[in-house]
Formats: C-alpha cells, structure tokens, sequence
C-alpha cells in the first residue's frame, strides 16, 4: 500500500513514542505544531508517489518481492535505478529543502549488502530475516530513521576503552529470545515522527568492539526508548516563508535496555561486516545527499534570480550578478554531475544490488559540504543587504509604516515592493536565520564529515594506475612483454639494475 501524506500523519497515531522537545513532554507528534513542518517535509515522498507526472522517479519494483514501492524504500537493482533515486531525492528537496525519508533507502541497501556477505562468510541466515522485515515496511510503506551516530564519548578511544560505554549503543545481553541493547544515538533525522528505528554501526570495530556491532530494528515507542528532539523548522515564526512549512528536528535517542527479537536483529556482533555496512551505507547515502543538496541549490538559484530581477538588474547587462550566478549553477550541477557519474558507474555488488562509485560519490559530497557556505554567500551577494535588513513582516500590515515601507523598498516600478521582501524573507529563511545554519551545519557534517570522504576518495582512487601510466610515458624501462625493469636501488636489488662503471670506484668514495 502506498500511503499518501495525509495517511503517513494518520499513521503515526498508532505510535506512542516518549518524545521531548523544548524541554516538555509530546502527546501527539502528529498534533505537535513544533514537528509539524518535519512531518509535512516527510509527507512530500508520500504525495509525490502519487502525482502521475513524478510516479516513474517516485515508485519502483521491488525485484525481491514483485511489488511495487515506494523508491525512498527501494533496493537498487541497475545504475538506471540509482539514476533515478538521485533525481527523486533532487525533486522531493527542492519541494521541502529535506524530505529526510531517503536515509531510510540508503540504510535498506547497505544492509542487504553487508547481511548477503555475513551469510556467505558465517553460514547465517540473516539476509531473509533482513528480507523477510524490509518486506512488510514496504507493504506498510513506513519511514525509518536512521540511529546510527552514537555519541562517541572521548574520540581516542575505541567503542570499548569507552569509560562509560553507554556512549556507544550496544549488546547488554543477549536471550534466547533476542538481545537487550543499551547507549546513545547523538543525531537521528527526523526522530520523533519516525515509524521505528533501524540501529546501525557508525565506525569499524575490532573482535574487542563486538558488542557494540549491532543492526536491529526497533519502533519508535518500544518501551525503554527516549527521544530528545529540537523542533523541526521555524514554526510559528512569521519571517519563516519556507521552514515555518517544511523543516526537520533531529534528535538525541537514548535506549535503555530495550528489548529486541531475533527477527529484528540484523547483525549482533559480526564486526567485519558490521564495518562494511558502515562504509556501504556512507556511499549510499552520500550518493543521496548529492541529489538532496542539489535541490536546495535549485531554491537558491531561482530566488538569487527573482532577487536581482527584483533589483533592477539584468544578468545580460550586468556582468557581475550573471558571473556570481553562473558559479552558483557551476558549484550545484558540478557536484550533481558526480552523482551522475557515480550512478553511471556504479558496480554490482555479490547481494543483487549495485553500488554507487565510492569516489564519484565521496567527492560529489566533499564538494556540497564544503561549497554549501559558498552557495550561501552567492545568494547573499546577488541578493543585496535588504535579506538581514527588513524589518519583520509584521509592520507590512502596520498602518502607521506599511505606506512608507512600501514606497521606498520597491526596486524595478513593474514588481510590486510586497513581492520583492517575499523573496528576500525567502532567502533569509534559507541562509541566514538558524535554520539556514542548520542547512549549512547538516551539509558539513552530514553524512560523515570531510575527513571521511576524503580518506574514502583516497583509498578507492587508482592513484598507482596514473604512477604506473606516467612511468610508462616517461619509458622507465618498461619492456616490449610489459615486465617493468626497476633501476632504482632497492627495488630488485640493492644497488640497481646497472652495474657501476667502476666498483673502485664506488669503494673509493
């Protein structure tokens, strides 16, 4: 069943999660107007599966069970699949700036990787009991979040020199009936309007570290279970054109010796493929937020256009705001490009599913994490002071200033001055109130932060196929067969391939 947004909203009243946020206690997560614009931003994946002209993107068959799903919950099966999730997560995010539901994607492929290679090294069965449960969430069409970044405690140490290893989720006891799980998940998308959790590993482990290896699924409202959210958004602020409708909270998710069954668990301490699920899923999900951030640099480009529109300026004329525009749409479509590049080719991975290319896909986010603070000053330049200048949108509706306002803050005489502060209050939304900081904060670190990707660009790159082409071209005694000839010392003996002209000599010296 494909649930619409409407029905999504409904759905959560079947849960009961403990949710705080602001410092009290949520009732409804569905009624609370401080979520509200997280869930509306979650609702678009629901409603956009439905509009005819967006149905190809937005729903896919699932090869494992026939059915068809939505593509937020599907496994990606030809680099056409994952070509088209990229341009699904570009279109739901330019709609909502985060629609947060394709981290529930990224999760299912990294999962049906890493559990397809335990049963092949372990003889287990968890890939079918991994099956058997992404099956019913997609008959169910639920939402996941993703509670994988534990809170880590002191950085130098491992998961197990933790002091207090409740800084890291893991395995407190396990029963024949399942195991009990323990610790902290520091930054959780979307927390308090997820269906259930899906717990994963956030770093590699060691033999040492393998409690704290562990996969399972758990519901939102399982008993035991704490959710510490921020709101999602700016709602109820009247500057908030954008966030005050669609946004996203994040929150700290504390389980305390919560129960899991043994068809929930997915891994409980096989920490090799726990650490390859850790690698799988940051190239799934940096493949993603590619498509994510493009989206919100098409809010960027087409208000940074109505701005200078607005101003009086014209891009064909003025060289200055075309230049600045055209690197915004250089910096948004160049880091798309290695989306693009990375679905192109992708690589099948022994599961059934296929991988995004590691480095198209680790570079296409370490440029969006580092250039979301350009874009934001792109859109600050072609836009003008007037974006942190306004005065609040309560004195458009101010007798005593409303005339005045009106008068001066116009910019072209055929645009209204009303449409050019709506523009303006947008962008301001977007780039300079919190939660504007928040998008940049959310690009940075998202994901894995820079030093990740850029370790995973260096430990994928082929960088000894350009030594060994470079050699080549410069003839360092590569022979007719192919056999590299070193004349280095040390390399096939110790001093060289060729024999000094003189040994004496060489003793002389």
């Amino acid at each position: 069943m494909l649930m619409t947004a409407a029905d999504y909203r409904e759905s959560l009243r079947a849960y009961r999660p403990r949710v705080f946020v602001n410092g009290a206690a949520v009732d409804s997560v569905a009624d609370e107007p401080l979520l509200a614009p997280g869930v509306n931003a979650v609702g678009v994946t629901y409603d956009f599966a439905h509009k005819a002209e967006h149905r190809l993107l937005m729903t896919a068959r699932q090869g494992t069970s026939g059915k068809t799903v939505n593509r937020m919950l599907h496994i990606d099966e030809t680099p056409d699949d994952l070509l088209r999730k990229l341009e699904a997560v570009r279109l739901v995010c330019r709609a909502s700036g985060c629609a947060q539901r394709y981290l529930t994607h990224d999760a299912f492929n990294g999962i049906f990787q890493a559990t397809k290679r335990a049963d092949d090294a372990r003889g287990t069965d968890l890939h079918q009991r991994f099956l058997a449960y992404m099956h019913r969430v997609q008959d169910e069409d639920l939402t996941l979040g993703i509670a994988m970044t534990d809170a880590k405690g002191d950085r130098s140490k491992r998961p197990g020199a933790q002091a207090n290893p409740d800084v890291y989720v893991h395995i407190k006891e396990r029963r024949p009936d399942g195991i009990v799980i323990r610790g902290t998940k520091a930054i959780v998308t979307g927390a308090p309007y997820m269906h259930e959790f899906l717990v994963m590993p956030c770093r590699t482990m060691t033999a040492e570290d393998a409690d704290f290896a562990v996969c399972c699924a758990v519901r939102a409202d399982a008993p035991g279970v704490t959710i510490v959210a921020r709101p999602a958004g700016r709602p109820g602020e009247a500057g908030a054109s954008f966030t005050g409708r669609y946004g996203q909270s994040t929150g700290v998710v504390i389980f305390d010796d919560v129960f899991v069954p043994w068809d929930r668990v997915f891994m409980a301490g096989e920490h090799e493929e726990a650490g390859f699920l850790t690698t799988s899923y940051a190239t799934h999900h940096r493949h993603s937020c590619i498509g994510a951030r493009a989206g919100f640099g098409d809010l960027l480009i087409g208000a940074g256009a109505l701005m200078i529109e607005a101003n009086g300026l014209d891009p064909d004329r003025h060289a200055h705001v075309r230049d600045a525009m055209v690197e915004l749409i250089t910096i948004t479509e160049g880091f798309y490009a290695c989306g693009v590049a990375a679905s192109v080719y992708a690589t099948q991975d022994p599961a059934g599913n296929v991988m995004p290319d590691a480095v198209f896909s680790n570079i296409g986010k370490l440029l969006l994490a580092t250039k979301i603070y350009d874009m934001h000053r792109i859109a600050h330049y072609v836009s003008g002071g007037l974006i942190v200048a306004l005065p609040g949108p309560d004195e458009d509706h101010n007798p005593e200033t409303q005339a005045s306002l009106s008068a001066v803050l116009a910019g072209r005489p055929d645009i209204p001055a009303a449409q050019r502060m709506e523009v303006a209050r947008f962008i301001e939304d977007l780039t300079v109130s919190h939660q504007g900081s928040w998008y940049s904060v959310i690009s940075l670190h998202g994901g894995g932060s820079p030093e990740a990707m850029k370790r995973e660009i260096w430990r994928n790159y082929p960088v000894m196929e350009k030594v060994e082409l470079v050699e080549t071209l410069l003839d360092r005694g590569v022979v007719d067969e192919g056999q590299r000839v070193s004349k280095q010392p040390g390399r096939c003996c110790p001093t060289g391939c060729e024999v000094p002209d003189s040994v004496e000599g060489v003793g002389a010296r």
